[in-house]
């Protein structure tokens, strides 16, 4: 009921904006996907599950206060906003709202990657966002070298994309 109560909170923090919204519903259940197929432990995958319905957070902010929304900016505006939308789920722990505004805050960053939670909300946003990009095969292949770890994440991107098939 968790995830549920947060893409409602999300979709209303992104009212009139269904681009958006569903992007972020299409991060979240391909997170959720992969996180299960990996075996995540239930609070690690509670923490990625909770990043990946937010993780986008911060465009808004940024467009509202520097007029665009480029990766650094939303990972600087990103978890402030995040951590205030958190306090109204006591469910939430302070640990693990901590780790959320962390992975938050690193969405866009793919060096120093240190948990499959990071891992996975990295490959989960690039799925999504190579379709709405519309990124050339070329460049799916080239980020899947640099970036996909995850076996399941990595056999998602292949079929989705038909790279090695």
């Amino acid at each position: 009921m968790l995830n549920e109560k947060l893409i409602i909170e999300m979709a209303k923090f992104n009212c009139g904006d269904p681009k958006r919204i569903q992007h972020f519903t299409k991060v979240y259940e391909y997170a959720h996907t992969i996180g299960v197929l990996e075996k995540l432990d239930e609070k690690t995958l509670k923490i990625l599950e909770i990043a990946s319905i937010m993780h986008d957070i911060g465009i808004r902010p940024s467009e509202e206060k520097y007029g665009r929304c480029d990766g650094k900016l939303q990972e600087q505006e990103g978890p402030a906003y995040a951590r205030e939308m958190m306090k109204g789920f006591t469910e939430i722990l302070p640990e693990e709202t901590e780790r959320v505004c962390f992975l938050i805050g690193h969405h866009h960053t793919y060096t120093g990657v240190d948990g499959l939670d990071w891992q996975i909300l990295l490959e989960a946003d690039f799925l999504v966002n190579a379709y709405e990009d519309g990124l050339s095969k070329e460049s799916i292949k080239t980020f899947r070298e640099k970036v996909f770890r995850t076996k399941k994440g990595t056999e998602l991107l292949d079929i989705m994309y038909g790279i090695f098939w």
